[in-house]
């Protein structure tokens, strides 16, 4: 698993190219991957502290997933990107784990009608 943070105050990972330039399309076997985004209002309003508990709270939580392959957390947007190895169920699983830690956190996505 690939983890960017871009824009933090407790790091200092920059990230030069634009976001669908570094995401990958295929795992290493040539299969796609899937991508979501969560929101995770006031993130980048958070104390230090606070900030960095919420950091390993995620990253504890993405960790337990063998099927993540790339993250990309957008401080200043409040945006986290995460690209999976295609499972069924595997999308809702992950961020009902990371919803379970981050109550706050917001699963984008269009409305079914």
């Amino acid at each position: 698993m690939q983890l960017v943070i871009r824009g933090a105050t407790v790091f200092s990972i920059e990230a030069k190219q634009p976001l669908y330039l570094r995401v990958p399309a295929r795992d290493e076997n040539g299969r796609l991957l899937s991508d979501f985004m969560v929101i995770l209002p006031g993130l980048r309003d958070r104390p230090g502290h606070e900030f960095t508990s919420t950091l390993v709270r995620l990253q504890a939580v993405l960790a337990s997933f063998s099927e993540v392959v790339f993250v990309d957390l957008n401080v200043p947007l409040n945006l986290l990107w995460v690209s999976v190895r295609p499972r069924p169920g595997v999308i809702l699983e992950l961020f009902g784990a990371v919803k379970l830690r981050l109550p706050e956190a917001k699963l984008v996505g269009h409305r079914y009608e």
